[in-house]
């Protein structure tokens, strides 16, 4: 990938935070890449390279700066929401497949040859998807190092890394140091199986409105929204899991308690892929300031983000369930199909507080909720599978519409159709429109939450339509459709907007 040497070299002059993740920059003079706000002196340009990835600097035999930790910037926003390739390549890396299945794993998901792939990937990201997997199992490792009281060896494996030789020699490679060194200054572990770590993101974050939405869609028993922290249930690769994601001025404190340490990476990606860390807010709200209409909402609440899914077919279910009907109604709706699948375990104790599904619009305890179950173990929502496994009787909605969950759960679970962050978003926003009774309103739900895609707006959509009147904007669908034209391409934004003025 071709860089713009001045524009970089301005960017790191200027240790403009909003670069970090797009490049990195490589110090020839002292083997050292950084991330472009470091706040080290900045060096002369003879002694200066490049790189479009970490994996692109170590190649080139440099070792990441001890200061800014450039591996634990934020992520490139180019790939986090491109759809071609690249893009689709390195969201299933950071979701570890790689480690799990190998290049050729990765290769099959998207329907290209390893060389084919490899030659791509050079030509983006200046390294191919090994050396991309290992930067990132570096990364993964130095967690687990500092987090955890695990032995060296057993990090080494849960890192994905094939042998403890090879978790010594990327070490010292990428940070200079050996793993023992990094261990010195370790911080206290949380817990067996649990790590805390910090999750990097460009400011501005507007966190009340990122949890406000959570919080108005929570299903019980599967998440929570209490005290400024959103809690939920996850599947891994590897096993359940449960995350606790705090916003913080710079960064998002997350708790992560895992089954298998393994799934480290997969969690990671799926958190910051839920909050949209890897966004870029400053030209999001560039864009959409420029309008008039939306120029004061910006100035007051900067970086809202797009809140994003850890489960396609969660999206996908949420929407089927929540076409023309209120977000209440869609939460018991679905808060019924989890208890069915995954009951929740009664307290035996006779003075343990009892759930409810009462929550209020703020994310704390609704008016019925005196003393909520916080500690309650929350699981992941209900697979494909599951549904597919569930009676009628449950489901409490019309036959067509029954229907229409079943055919969606079997086209997931059969791999016909692809929510995964890999996925190719034409074929699946195609295979989805094939779907009996998935209308245009689903498909672009789902395609904004489920695939990331960051502009698609939703005309029809009834609080779009109370959002864009309330802020002086036409509230016919077609009408509103070509206005939106100004705000390309960042109109799935410019909807949370809308719906946050609604």
């Amino acid at each position: 990938m071709e860089l713009d040497f001045e524009r970089c070299y301005r960017a790191v002059d200027s240790r403009d935070q909003r670069f970090d993740g797009r490049f990195y920059t490589g110090v020839t003079s002292t083997g050292i890449y950084c991330r472009p706000s470091c706040p080290a002196v900045t060096p002369k340009r003879r002694n200066v390279r490049f790189f479009p990835s970490a994996a692109a600097a170590q190649r080139a035999g440099l070792r990441a700066c001890r200061r800014c930790r450039p591996d634990a910037a934020p992520g490139s926003p180019d790939w986090d929401v491109r759809a071609d390739v690249v893009g689709r390549a390195m969201r299933l890396i950071a979701d570890g497949v790689v480690d799990r299945d190998g290049v050729p794993g990765l290769a099959a998901r998207l329907g290209y040859t390893e060389r084919h792939l490899h030659r791509m990937l050079r030509a983006e990201m200046g390294a191919g998807p090994v050396a991309l997997a290992r930067a990132q199992r570096a990364q993964t490792a130095r967690i687990l190092i500092e987090t955890t009281g695990l032995g060296l060896a057993e990090v080494a494996f849960a890192a994905g890394f094939g042998s403890v030789r090879q978790f010594n020699d990327t070490i010292r490679i990428t940070y200079g140091v050996p793993p023992s060194r990094l261990r010195a200054g370790r911080a206290a572990v949380a817990g067996a199986g649990t790590i805390t770590l910090r999750l990097a993101y460009r400011p501005p974050l507007h966190a009340p409105a990122l949890l406000d939405f959570l919080a108005r869609r929570a299903v019980p028993g599967v998440e929570r929204v209490h005290d400024g922290t959103y809690h939920r249930g996850l599947t891994l690769p590897h096993g359940p899991a449960e995350v606790a994601l705090t916003p913080a001025a710079g960064h998002v404190s997350a708790t992560l308690r895992l089954a298998d340490l393994r799934d480290l990476a997969p969690a990671v990606a799926r958190c910051r892929r839920l909050l949209d860390l890897d966004a870029e807010p400053a030209a999001v709200d560039g864009t959409l300031a420029a309008d008039p209409a939306l120029a004061a909402a910006v100035a007051t609440e900067p970086g809202v983000r797009l809140p994003r899914a850890v489960d396609g077919f969660e999206i996908l279910l949420r929407a089927i369930i929540g076409q023309q009907v209120s977000v209440t109604a869609a939460t018991t709706t679905l808060t019924r199909l989890r208890t069915a699948t995954t009951p929740t375990p009664t307290p035996t104790d006779a003075d343990a507080p009892t759930p409810t599904d009462d929550h209020g619009v703020d994310g704390g305890p609704g008016l019925g909720e005196r003393r909520e179950l916080h500690d309650q173990p929350l699981r992941a929502f209900p697979t494909a599978e599951e549904v597919l496994g569930l009676p009628d009787g449950v489901f409490g909605m019309p036959a067509r519409r029954r229907e229409t969950i079943r055919a969606a759960a079997r086209a997931v679970a059969d791999g016909r159709l692809d929510l995964d962050p890999g996925g190719d978003r034409e074929e699946t926003v195609r295979r989805l429109a094939e779907l009996p009774g998935i209308g245009p309103w689903t498909v672009g739900y789902v395609a904004m939450r489920a695939l990331g895609d960051p502009d698609v707006l939703l005309p029809t959509d009834l609080a779009v339509r109370r959002g864009a009147a309330a802020l002086g904007l036409p509230d016919d669908p077609k009408t509103l459709d070509a206005y939106a034209d100004r705000w390309r391409p960042w109109r799935s934004y410019a909807v949370i907007r809308l719906w946050r003025a609604a």
